[in-house]
């Protein structure tokens, strides 16, 4: 067997494949909650800012991320889900 071929079924390239899956997953999550969240805003007809969709889009926080989804059911105004406080 050569090198590289055991380096493949080593333990730690393993966990490192698993890492990256995980990554991956959890990337993907956030973009689907990103996309829900411009989703019900347009539903609601409400207006979303270019700068308020790029924030929403590129954000990989999942718990600013739950919290903007909540707050897309009761704002007016789309920048309102970014609202300290609320």
């Amino acid at each position: 067997m050569t090198g590289i071929q055991y380096f493949w079924r080593h333990p730690l390239a393993e966990q490192v494949r698993e890492e990256g899956r995980e990554e991956g997953r959890e990337e993907g999550r956030a973009q689907e909650r990103a996309a829900a969240i411009l989703r019900i805003l347009r539903s609601r007809r409400i207006d979303v800012s270019d700068s308020v969709r790029d924030r929403v889009l590129s954000s990989t926080d999942m718990d600013a991320l739950d919290t903007w989804f909540d707050r897309s059911f009761q704002v007016t105004e789309a920048q309102e889900l970014f609202a300290e406080g609320s």
